[in-house]
């Protein structure tokens, strides 16, 4: 990303106005190593930031009105920061309007901006670039401003404000990764308490690679309601021998079994998924620790297939591309990433195999899928951050 080209694009969108010193925030996409669908059951989640971000670029206005050019989209929007900010313009601007507008209940910000939106996060890939873009956003903001917010509270902003102003129901995982992550470790989120354990990542000789399989098929939110819904019912039926238990969190799988009896066998498949993946989830970060890459693989292919099978939130494309890489020399594991039905996959291999890994799907996924694949491989990054 060439900052200069990106300075020289702000000036020219950007007469008068503002005044002050250019801000350079940059807010990374992330990547689920393990861990998926057990947010929403008060599980574990175990992200790493990618290399791949937003950045904006924000100078401070004199007035409380944000100018906002996003470049993917060539647009520019103007909304105020000192009254209510309105919910409208186009889909993408949702999401820093939304950002403004808690930062402002908050009474952290009443001056505005004119910013530059960039980012090479791939859009609808699963790498979480709409947090991305929430977290530059509040980053840019709260410089604006002069003013400063705990990231864990900066986090659950963000969160509100996808929740808010786009209504996309998302957890915490995202917007904690993107602006918590650290440069060289993953981290295990309790998505109970939302207390984090930097997990390191830092093995010179080991890489994750990330293939889209360019896939993003429609109507998924019925999908998810309907998981979600299957989980809540699966609770109340072990809640009935077992009290205790709030959530798949809480339950274990001689639990599970013993309110076999009467369960649909779709409930029961899902939380046999959940179950199972919060215990892959810790383990995973314990052998990710110990540096015992095999054993993080063997857990990545059974969490894909658990999401196959038990969860049904794979497809064929994602099946293909986990198929794929098994058989590369190098190659620890891989699994499906995100919430399923297309997206991305994960892998974790050594460096040396990564060249490899690539020629075979750019060669192989085609004649599988009729489809072409993007991959590119990433380090554990840091999080979102102001370049002084």
């Amino acid at each position: 990303m060439d900052i200069v080209s990106l300075r020289k694009k702000f000036a020219e969108l950007f007469v008068g106005g503002s005044s002050g010193e250019l801000i350079e925030v940059h807010a990374p996409g992330r990547v689920n190593l393990i861990g998926e669908h057990t947010d929403y059951n008060d599980g574990f989640v175990c992200p790493m930031a990618i290399d791949r971000r937003m950045v904006i670029l924000a100078r401070r206005r004199n007035d409380g009105l944000v100018r906002l050019h996003s470049a993917s989209s060539s647009q520019t929007v103007e909304f105020p920061v000192d009254r209510a900010v309105p919910k409208d313009g186009p889909a993408w601007a949702l999401y820093p309007k939304g950002v403004a507008e808690i930062l402002r209940q908050k009474k952290l910000i009443t001056t505005g901006m004119d910013a530059l939106a960039t980012s090479d996060v791939p859009i609808g890939g699963g790498l979480s670039s709409s947090a991305s873009f929430e977290v530059a956003t509040a980053f840019a903001l709260l410089a604006a401003n002069n003013a400063q917010m705990d990231l864990v509270d900066l986090a659950l902003a963000c969160q509100w404000a996808e929740h808010n102003y786009p209504g996309m129901p998302c957890g915490i995982m995202d917007q904690f990764i993107s602006a918590m992550g650290r440069k060289g470790y993953a981290m295990l989120l309790d998505c109970r308490d939302r207390s984090t354990r930097q997990v390191p990542l830092n093995d010179p000789n080991l890489r994750v690679v990330i293939s889209n399989s360019n896939v993003k098929h429609e109507l998924v939110m019925g999908e998810y309601t309907a998981r979600r819904h299957q989980c809540e019912t699966a609770v109340k039926l072990i809640k009935k021998k077992f009290p205790n238990v709030s959530s798949l969190r809480d339950a274990d799988m001689d639990a599970l079994e013993d309110s076999r009896l009467g369960m649909d066998p779709t409930v029961f498949r899902r939380a046999r998924h959940v179950i199972t993946e919060i215990e892959r989830t810790i383990d995973f970060a314990a052998a990710l620790e110990a540096r015992d890459y095999a054993a993080c693989g063997k857990l990545m292919y059974g969490s894909h297939l658990s999401l196959r099978d038990d969860y049904a939130v794979s497809c064929g494309e994602l099946d293909a591309l986990v198929e794929i890489a098994r058989v590369v020399p190098g190659v620890y594991g891989a699994r499906m990433t995100g919430g399923g039905f297309g997206g991305c996959i994960v892998a974790l291999c050594t460096a040396d195999a990564v060249a490899t890994l690539t020629a075979k799907i750019e060669s192989e996924y085609p004649k599988k899928t009729g489809k072409n694949a993007t991959t590119f491989a990433t380090v554990a990054s840091e999080g979102a951050h102001i370049v002084k």
